[in-house]
């Protein structure tokens, strides 16, 4: 379970960074950074904070509103960076990682002495010095926490996608290749936010299948 750990062996304010949507073939990768500025924090966020993976689409829902709720009181503040399909076709998708990443931490209301990094992997020339953790989504509150707002903020983002884009189960699978969203291609073809770079994609170019 994370603690304060990593936060605590650093100096000045920290924040917490992770991205979600590496792997769908379609929409944005979403980056969160969180700060911490109170240790005087809701229960229930660090009783239940980890890795988002591991938890319930309904419980991350409960941590996100919670880690809006004590934002809104001062006792932390958060940070919501994206790069779109087109950037990560263009940078690939570690660079378009890095690249939603610089927006959260630049999104923040208070800018951050120091950023904890999920992966094993720094971005070049941060906002801030940065230090990687591998599993840190798991290790440390800030990130596990970051972790929840890029996840919960990516799947928002998929769900308005599709209401657009119907036919594909954007809403289900957050953009991955699922059966639904294999069919969808079939029938509809490719839309303005898969990403062209992703080899099922380039295969169904290569077919004119679009």
């Amino acid at each position: 379970m994370p603690d304060f750990k990593f936060e605590d062996a650093c100096h000045g304010l920290v924040a917490g960074i992770d991205e979600a949507g590496r792997g769908p073939w379609v929409g944005p990768v979403v980056a969160g950074a969180v700060i911490f500025l109170s240790r005087d924090i809701d229960s229930f966020l660090l009783a239940h904070l980890n890795d988002s993976k591991k938890i319930s689409i309904k419980r991350r829902e409960e941590l996100f509103e919670a880690i809006v709720s004590e934002a809104q009181k001062g006792k932390l503040c958060y940070g919501i960076g994206s790069a779109s399909a087109k950037e990560i076709d263009e940078i690939n998708i570690l660079q378009a990682s890095f690249l939603a990443m610089r927006r959260a931490a630049e999104n923040l209301c208070i800018k951050p002495d120091m950023a904890l990094i999920d992966g094993n992997r720094l971005p070049k020339d941060f906002v801030c010095p940065c230090q990687c953790i591998i599993k840190g989504d798991a290790l440390s509150y800030s990130i596990s926490a970051a972790s929840i707002v890029a996840k919960v903020s990516r799947d928002h983002l998929m769900q308005e996608m599709a209401l657009k884009y119907p036919g594909y189960g954007f809403e289900k699978n957050a953009g991955y290749g699922t059966k639904d969203h294999i069919t969808g291609l079939e029938k509809y073809g490719i839309t303005p936010e898969h990403r062209l770079s992703y080899k099922p994609i380039k295969e169904l170019l290569s077919q004119n299948k679009y």
